[in-house]
């Protein structure tokens, strides 16, 4: 019998710190060229939430940085799965902007966060590789497309896979996408099984001929800054439209690769980008079938999450399968199909079987 790659724990740290949309009603929102806008912020934040679905997002305590609450993730993974820490082959974490101290704006990745979320878990195993993963949003769903390879080329047996961000620090205030952002990790132990199921296919793209800028690092919004900060940005209907053409192709190509019937997939933990962005994408995606997007097929965490980046789908994964998303739960045999865009601009898929 081949070799079957399977989850066997799931971790998350969701923060405690609640910032609710009426919090913003006093913030000075401005367009990129520095100008107000028309609305008064009560109309902007009600519009922000009919696009977005966002209601709520959580940011990390002060004390925290992103390596600590991937360590947390990461500890409650491998406490689920039990397998002993100094089997692991590999620990990869995926993020975008690395420890930022609260009240700084440097980010320090080194060492790696891996390498700090290895030293944080008192592994002493040398041969245990700890790496980065830089990828935009998409970087845990790449992360595991590595470790899938790793195990399958029987160069590791024990993974370690981990998406960790803290958006909250390096969104500018002055910028209404600020309310998009949002903090979190989610961990996931990947092992080689002779059990059937497991990653079945998986898909992976990079648009850079036009696409390159739609998500990047630009400075303020507010003219009068006098520092040099650069904040995350993003091209809002540029991402949408990108998305919106190429994502539902890749979720083809995938599913394709698996051999699984359309019907019979079970559930689509696509990243908590945008609400509306996310039901659009996965609607084309049936269209692709001639099939209309069945009901309760999307489990959505955004509405109180917000959108953590490289933390969505494991902090997803991990609340379905603790039964802490009503209406939504998995079971032995389900198929799913894990989709995610971002930065880069990158897309992928991945489909399992439990």
């Amino acid at each position: 019998m081949n070799t079957s790659v399977k989850i066997t724990g799931v971790g998350s740290y969701i923060p405690n710190e609640v910032a609710k949309n009426e919090s913003f009603k006093d913030y000075q929102f401005l367009n990129e060229d520095g100008t107000g806008f028309k609305d008064p912020n009560p109309v902007i934040i009600e519009k922000f939430k009919a696009i977005t679905g966002i209601n709520e997002r959580r940011y990390i305590g002060k004390k925290l940085v992103t390596s600590d609450i991937a360590f947390i993730a990461a500890k409650r993974a491998i406490a689920a799965s039990k397998i002993d820490q100094e089997e692991l082959n590999y620990i990869i974490v995926a993020h975008n902007y690395g420890d930022i101290k609260h009240g700084t704006v440097q980010s320090d990745t080194v060492p790696s966060i891996a390498s700090r979320v290895k030293h944080l878990l008192k592994i002493e195993n040398p041969n245990c590789v700890a790496y980065d993963m830089l990828f935009g949003c998409p970087g845990w769903l790449e992360s595991t497309i590595h470790a899938n390879a790793f195990i399958k080329s029987g160069i590791a047996k024990k993974c370690l896979v981990i998406g960790a961000e803290a958006l909250s620090r390096v969104v500018d205030k002055y910028d209404r996408d600020s309310m998009i952002y949002s903090d979190g990790a989610g961990a996931i132990i990947l092992e080689a099984t002779k059990e059937e199921g497991g990653i079945l296919s998986h898909e992976s793209c990079t648009h850079t001929k036009d696409e390159t800028e739609f998500i990047y690092f630009g400075k303020s919004n507010n003219p009068q800054a006098k520092d040099n900060t650069h904040y995350i940005k993003m091209y809002g209907r540029k991402v949408y439209n990108f998305a919106l053409t190429n994502v539902p192709l890749a979720m083809k190509n995938c599913l394709d690769k698996s051999g699984v019937n359309i019907k019979d997939l079970k559930k689509i933990f696509i990243h908590q980008a945008n609400e509306k962005m996310d039901e659009a994408i996965c609607q084309r995606f049936y269209k692709l079938y001639d099939l209309e997007l069945p009901k309760n097929i999307m489990p959505m965490s955004i509405g109180k999450l917000g959108n953590s980046s490289v933390a969505t789908i494991p902090t997803l994964l991990d609340m379905v399968l603790q039964d802490k998303l009503e209406g939504h739960h998995v079971e032995k045999g389900d198929v799913i199909m894990f989709a995610s865009v971002g930065a880069g601009m990158n897309i992928n898929a991945l489909t399992y079987k439990f």
